[in-house]
């Protein structure tokens, strides 16, 4: 039996904050939101009465946040009819790549975690029987991703990464999924966007892609870790 999408990104991120650091948390979910791509460039974020709800935060609160990120330039507010929060076209540019070092242990950390979920998540997602929304979620955000320019390469890959945890149809590892790679985007914007990199890449998601589709766990797993490897490759080599 064929069985459909339950675990949703937008749900992963819009959980309550934890009421101690409200706007923080705030400000922190609505932005990993949009450099995961889970609200794209030109796309509206929810009303602000579905937010603070989702959020667990007063509306006060939410405004200030997005006030926050409207200064900063990831969003604008519009009025009217059509009116809401939309993400700019254009986000504020990441830190420029200057040989700073990281930690070993924290690098070695959040890699680790990375490995762990986005293998088994591969593999999980090419276990179940996917439905045609699946699948189209799946071939939709793969498109995108190998379509994107150097630019916004990093949220459309992002995104293609959190529909593989979503079509495993588990909520809590989705939620992991978008904490984790928040972690490992922190990282990979303090080096440079190598292009035959991006090439190799999308080649990467292809396979792993199609292994899930054809429902071979295994070949799912395969494809995850190689591809794993090689941006932790990348990383040791710049940072460590």
């Amino acid at each position: 039996m064929e069985s459909s999408t339950v675990a949703n990104a937008g749900d992963a991120l819009f959980r309550p904050v934890r009421a101690g650091n409200a706007f923080e948390e705030t400000v922190e979910r609505l932005l990993q939101a949009i450099r995961l791509g889970v609200v794209g460039a030109g796309e509206r974020l929810p009303s602000e009465r579905e937010l603070a709800e989702r959020l667990g935060v007063s509306r006060v609160t939410l405004r200030e946040a997005i006030r926050a990120l409207s200064d900063a330039g990831y969003v604008e507010s519009r009025r009217g009819r059509y009116g809401g929060t939309f993400v700019n076209d254009v986000l504020p540019d990441p830190p420029a790549a200057d040989g700073r070092k990281v930690d070993n242990a924290t690098l070695e950390d959040a890699l680790g975690l990375r490995h762990v979920l986005e293998t088994g998540a591969a593999e999980m997602a090419a276990s179940r029987s996917l439905s045609p929304a699946d699948r189209q979620h799946l071939t939709s955000t793969l498109a995108e991703a190998a379509a994107a320019d150097v630019g916004d390469y990093r949220r459309k890959d992002s995104r293609l990464h959190l529909a593989i945890a979503e079509v495993t149809a588990s909520g809590s590892l989705t939620t992991a999924m978008a904490d984790a790679r928040m972690r490992v985007n922190q990282l990979l914007d303090m080096i440079p966007l190598l292009e035959p990199n991006l090439e190799h890449s999308n080649a990467q998601h292809e396979a792993i892609v199609d292994a899930i589709l054809a429902g071979d766990a295994e070949a799912a797993r395969r494809a995850m870790t190689e591809h794993v490897e090689g941006t932790a490759s990348l990383l040791r080599a710049f940072l460590a």
